[in-house]
């Protein structure tokens, strides 16, 4: 009987894990659909429908200001939306960039049935930065990507038609990605559970982990990139942004927030984003080095 009870509690617990392990896979890749609060009428901003080729229409707000001199497409983090990439838009907006703000596939307004973690949302980006291309032929365009945003642009590579890109904590690759969010929470089951969640992502997606490497796809991008990270992220750490930033060609440069972790790099120090991310815009899409910026 003992025996028995045993073999039972054994097959119970590993249901138990089992179960949990494909709930934590539904949960990260879950739809993040919420409406979005409306801008500041200052801004003027007006909604805008994309159609995207990862099959989904993309709701935007696009606000242009008088005598725009470059424009630019913000995109979101990972199970947000446009909403949350708000005080960028006005940043750039104030400082007469035409901006575009998308809520990528699955988040948002926008349609899309499942998060993939920047494969589907890169052809959002693409999208995203065409609509600006079409609507401004002649002003220099810029990109600013906060985590999923940001890995959203890097996987676009060579399709990314940008002039400047920010990339603000990317990871370096899906497997070190999941490894440090099971780490953070779980410590050293971490190198258990993360091959589970990985083995669930091409039959539940399609995409497979070659697929979901940044690392691989940066040195596509034909423009400046300045990236941009939390020096204590532990999402991504800052030695996973310092291999990132080595792999990327061209002008590139490296702001690591000193004490930031994975935030909101904007809320946490507005001056310093000002003087670096603005800043980096304004240098390489218009040639200003010591540009006049209102914060």
């Amino acid at each position: 009987m003992k025996r028995r009870l045993a073999v039972w509690a054994v097959a119970v617990g590993f249901a138990a894990c089992m179960l949990g392990y494909l709930w934590v896979g539904t949960t990260l890749s879950a739809p993040a659909h919420r409406p979005a609060t409306p801008p500041p009428g200052y801004l003027q901003a007006r909604t805008v429908h994309i159609p995207s080729s990862s099959g989904t229409e993309l709701v935007a707000w696009y606000a242009v200001p008088e005598n725009p001199k470059a424009a630019a497409v913000l995109l979101h983090c990972v199970r947000c939306n446009r909403v949350d990439m708000l005080a960028r838009a006005e940043l750039l907006w104030r400082n007469h960039f035409a901006i575009l703000v998308p809520d990528l596939q699955a988040h948002g307004e926008s349609t899309g049935e499942a998060i993939t973690f920047g494969y589907l949302e890169s052809r959002d980006a693409v999208a995203s930065l065409g609509f600006m291309r079409r609507h401004h032929p002649t002003l220099p365009l810029g990109a600013i990507g906060s985590s999923l945003g940001g890995a959203a642009l890097v996987l676009a590579g060579s399709s990314l038609d940008s002039d400047a890109v920010v990339l603000e904590a990317v990871y370096p690759t899906i497997d070190e990605a999941v490894a440090n969010r099971i780490a953070i929470r779980l410590g050293p089951l971490s190198k258990v559970l993360t091959p589970l969640l990985l083995l669930q992502l091409e039959p539940r997606l399609g995409v497979s982990r070659s697929e979901l490497r940044p690392i691989d796809s940066i040195g596509q991008l034909s423009c400046p990139v300045l990236i941009v990270a939390g020096e204590l992220d532990r999402h991504t750490t800052k030695e996973e942004t310092i291999h990132l930033f080595e792999a990327a060609t061209g002008p590139k440069e490296l702001w690591l927030v000193e004490g930031a972790s994975h935030q909101d790099l904007y809320s946490y120090d507005p001056e310093g984003y000002t003087a670096n991310v603005l800043g980096f815009l304004e240098h390489y899409l218009l040639g200003e080095s010591n540009a006049e910026v209102t914060s």
